[in-house]
């Protein structure tokens, strides 16, 4: 088969293939035999049927489908043995996407082909860099201890009421004179929490406030005229609300208050059950750990974003063989009509892909599998964090990551991200580090 390449320009380029009968002759004379051992026609056994028949029957489909499948493997063996950079796949050049498989014919394809840009980017020691370290502060310890100790705590009767306390008892309606207004609303039960209603003087009225006491305020005024809060307050439909905005008297029946969990050996085995840690200084350095091992990890990433615009910045603009990827990309499109508009942020992508393999080919970063396996598991492990689960069982790591490893579009996104990850920690060897020392406050702020 003999394949050329016409370059019409720096990014376009048509492939021609010439496929003569001394290329498939051979491939056909196999394919009809193996035909010939299954086909069953009435009047021959299987297998019988006479190979002049069956070419003469299926001769056209035969050919077809051997030339394609030669065709199909000599383009791309080609393409990769003359390193051609191309962008998304040949596409068959317009008037020339059917062709008619005659045996002893010599025919001839051609196709359109979008070319790479050609650039050249390297890492140097004269790239300069921002990296950023996270300090960890205590009070961000202090908040995460905390909020482990939220979940081994509980609600206590206490006989005083103070701020986020919870009260409990019957509303009845008042009027002016503070009595009850005669056929008004009396709800039992009734179960609030005065520090999330609307108006600070209604607040300030249940300060000190004790069992049995009674605290008279206005619902409309607590509430800021807000009718499903009042609804649900009363028990009534939010229809009836515009009926009970006046004064209601509450009657307390019982205050409760939360009280944290205790910070003891039993907090700490809950929450590392490998029984290291005995006591609350060591429990609050394993939590800082934790904390700075996952904001190092958001520096890696910041720091490949920076690289990313770098880089971009450092190349500039480009040519792209625009027409030939906008009708690639619509005809392997669901939505074709969506192109257009997702154009210019695939085309972004598109130069960071290009930029990050020559990065990766002067870094020489390799992914192995067990590289995908072990991102698969930190994935999952941060996962499990985000409820506050840090020490996972491997059983049950190991089957989420089973499971992840069984879909092809989660394996390209788990090595996408180890080669970025190892590609972070090859160029920080390789340009100059501008470190600043930074708040959690202050580098969130950079995502927004």
């Amino acid at each position: 088969m003999n394949i050329t390449l016409e370059s019409t320009d720096k990014v376009n380029g048509v492939l021609t293939a010439v496929v003569a009968p001394e290329d498939y002759k051979e491939n056909v004379a196999t394919a009809v035999k193996d035909f010939r051992k299954n086909a069953s026609m009435h009047g021959f056994r299987k297998g019988a049927v006479p190979e002049g028949l069956i070419r003469k029957l299926y001769g056209k489909e035969i050919v077809a489908e051997v030339v394609n499948k030669m065709l199909q493997e000599d383009l791309y063996k080609y393409i990769s043995e003359n390193k051609v950079n191309m962008l998304g796949e040949p596409m068959p050049l317009e008037g020339n996407e059917k062709a008619t498989f005659v045996d002893g014919d010599t025919f001839t394809f051609k196709f359109d082909i979008a070319i790479a840009p050609e650039f050249k980017v390297e890492a140097t020691s004269k790239d300069k860099l921002p990296y950023y370290n996270v300090k960890i502060s205590d009070d961000m310890v202090d908040k995460q201890v905390e909020m482990y100790r939220q979940r081994g705590g509980s609600y206590d009767k206490v006989d005083s009421y103070q701020d986020n306390d919870m009260v409990k008892g019957t509303i009845t309606e008042v009027g002016e004179d503070g009595k009850p207004v005669e056929g008004g609303l009396i709800v039992e039960d009734v179960v609030m929490i005065p520090k999330y209603l609307d108006d600070e003087n209604t607040k300030i009225l249940f300060e000190g406030a004790a069992p049995e006491s009674e605290v008279v305020f206005n619902l409309d005024k607590a509430y800021n005229g807000k009718d499903s809060s009042i609804a649900s307050l009363l028990k009534i439909d939010k229809e009836e609300v515009a009926n009970h905005k006046g004064d209601v008297c509450l009657k307390i029946s019982e205050i409760t208050r939360f009280v944290p969990g205790p910070l003891d050996k039993n907090l700490f085995d809950s929450v590392y059950p490998d029984g290291s840690v005995n006591t609350p200084e060591e429990f609050k350095e394993k939590i800082r750990s934790a904390i700075q091992n996952q904001f190092d990890k958001d520096s890696d990433y910041k720091f490949i974003l920076d690289a990313r615009k770098y880089f971009d910045e450092k190349v500039g603009d480009l040519q792209w063989p625009d027409e030939k990827l906008k009708k690639f990309l619509k005809a392997k499109s669901d939505k074709p009509e969506t192109v257009e508009d997702s154009y210019d942020a695939n085309i972004r992508q598109l130069k960071w892909h290009l930029i990050k393999e020559q990065l990766v080919e002067q870094t020489g970063i390799k992914i192995a599998d067990e590289d995908v396996k072990n991102m698969a598991r930190e994935t999952t492990r941060m996962q499990f964090a985000q409820y506050g689960m840090l020490d996972i069982p491997e059983e049950y790591i190991e089957s989420s990551v089973n499971e992840m490893l069984k879909k092809r579009e989660t394996v390209d996104n788990l090595i996408d991200r180890c080669i970025e990850m190892k590609l972070s920690d090859a160029l920080k060897n390789v340009v100059k580090l501008d470190k600043k020392e930074v708040t959690a406050e202050e580098f969130n702020k950079m995502f927004e």
